[in-house]
C-alpha cells in the first residue's frame, strides 16, 4: 500500500511538532524544514487542528504545538483517518470490473489494507521520534536537544 502525499506529509509534521520543546516552529517554518510548499503544509496543518492534534497559536510567540492527543495519537489511527475508508483498487469506476459480483481479490486486498494499518496500530507519534528520528529532526529543523544551548 502507497500512503498519499498529504498523509507522508501529515506524519512528517506530527513528528517535527513533537520534538519541538519551546519552540513553536510556524507552518512556514515546517514547510520549509520539510521542503515542501507551503500551500500544502498549511492545507495538512488545518486538518490535524480539526482532528484535534495540533494547536496553532496566533500572534507573537504564536506557532504550531502537538495537543497531548496528538503526541499519544496512534499512527495507525491518523493514517486511517487521513488515507479514508475506501477499497485499495476501484471495481465500480467510470469502467467497472467485470469480475466484481465473483471477485476474491478485493475482499483480500481489503483485509491487507486492514492489516498494514494494524501494524500501524501500537506506534504512537511519540513513538516516532525516538532516537535516533528526534535528534535528527532536531538537527534539520535547527532545534537542540533538551537542556542543550541554542545558539
Amino acid at each position: 500500500m502507497r500512503l498519499t502525499r498529504f498523509t507522508d506529509l501529515a506524519l512528517r509534521v506530527l513528528m517535527r511538532l513533537a520534538v519541538a520543546e519551546a519552540d513553536l516552529p510556524t507552518t512556514r517554518d515546517v514547510a520549509a524544514t520539510m521542503r515542501v510548499p507551503y500551500t500544502h503544509t498549511a492545507k495538512v496543518v488545518a486538518r490535524l487542528q480539526h482532528l484535534g492534534l495540533v494547536e496553532a497559536r496566533r500572534g507573537r510567540g504564536g506557532g504550531l504545538a502537538l495537543t497531548s492527543a496528538g503526541r499519544a495519537a496512534s499512527v495507525g489511527g491518523v493514517v486511517r483517518e487521513l488515507e479514508g475508508a475506501g477499497d485499495v483498487v476501484d471495481c465500480e469506476g467510470s469502467t467497472p470490473c467485470p469480475l466484481q459480483s465473483a471477485c476474491i481479490l478485493r475482499g483480500a486486498l481489503r483485509r491487507a489494507q486492514e492489516a498494514f494499518f494494524s501494524a500501524l496500530d501500537p506506534l504512537t507519534v511519540n513513538d516516532l521520534v525516538a532516537t535516533p528520528t528526534g535528534p535528527l529532526l532536531l538537527g534539520i529543523s535547527g532545534g537542540a536537544p533538551a537542556g542543550a544551548e541554542r545558539p
